[in-house]
């Protein structure tokens, strides 16, 4: 499921990188559409802790839908999905937790030897995955989620403001981008902090759509039950 963190993790920052790149709305007066989105770059990456929902699909690949909350300090809790599994996660005291269903382990585990017997002792079950191990918890750093956001500033280059609108009930700026087909949206709050709100990209062969919400937020992820709960290394050598 390592690949499963990876195309999540490039889908989200992929998303977010895209969007970021003048009727002038009240709170941005007097600045230009990429210094909004540099504003807002920066204020989403200082953020303490965020909740993400959105979906990505790159060519080839089967959507990815993502829900999770995470903060700076890589507690998180949430729920990844992709070909037809569904694994949810939990990274508390520096110790990730699956929840995967019989789908997500059979993709998961399906190179492993014995692992015919193996699914049945761990699907819908917590399972505490080895120390070092990297499945899905690329999903718990918000600021490696984050970073493609300044990887490439000219991508901030080229966006006008598009009026005002509002997010899930949170005022904001809508700034658009139209290039090679594809046409970039990115939503800044216009109240209160300039946070991102919601990116998407329409056209093409690879629509995309993410929400950021709950900034500043706790996260914080219940401890697994101990009677739900399998230690992945024990289980295998069993």
């Amino acid at each position: 499921m390592g690949r499963l963190a990876a195309v999540a993790a490039t889908g989200v920052c992929a998303l977010s990188l895209t969007a970021c790149g003048g009727s002038d709305d009240d709170a941005f007066k007097g600045k230009s559409a990429d210094e909004v989105a540099a504003q807002a770059v920066k204020a989403t990456r200082q953020a303490d802790s965020m909740h993400l929902k959105g979906n990505a699909r790159q060519e080839g690949e089967e959507a990815l839908a993502l829900d999770i909350a995470v903060d700076s300090e890589k507690n998180c809790e949430g729920t990844v999905k992709q070909q037809g599994a569904t694994a949810q996660v939990r990274h508390k005291n520096a110790t990730l937790y699956l929840k995967g269903d019989e789908e997500y382990w059979r993709n998961s585990l399906k190179q492993q030897a014995g692992a015919d017997k193996l699914v049945p002792k761990v699907a819908d079950k917590w399972v505490k995955m080895p120390a070092g191990d990297d499945q899905l918890s690329g999903l718990c750093d918000k600021q490696g989620l984050l970073a493609a956001l300044d990887e490439d500033k000219s991508e901030r280059k080229g966006m006008t403001k598009d009026g005002s609108t509002s997010v899930d009930g949170a005022s904001a700026v809508k700034l658009t981008k139209k290039s090679g087909g594809k046409t970039l949206t990115m939503y800044v709050a216009s109240e209160g902090k300039p946070y991102i709100l919601k990116v998407t990209t329409t056209g093409g062969s690879a629509p995309e759509s993410t929400t950021f919400s709950d900034y500043g937020k706790p996260v914080q992820p219940e401890q697994p039950a101990a009677d739900d709960t399998v230690d992945l290394k024990q289980v295998a050598a069993q």
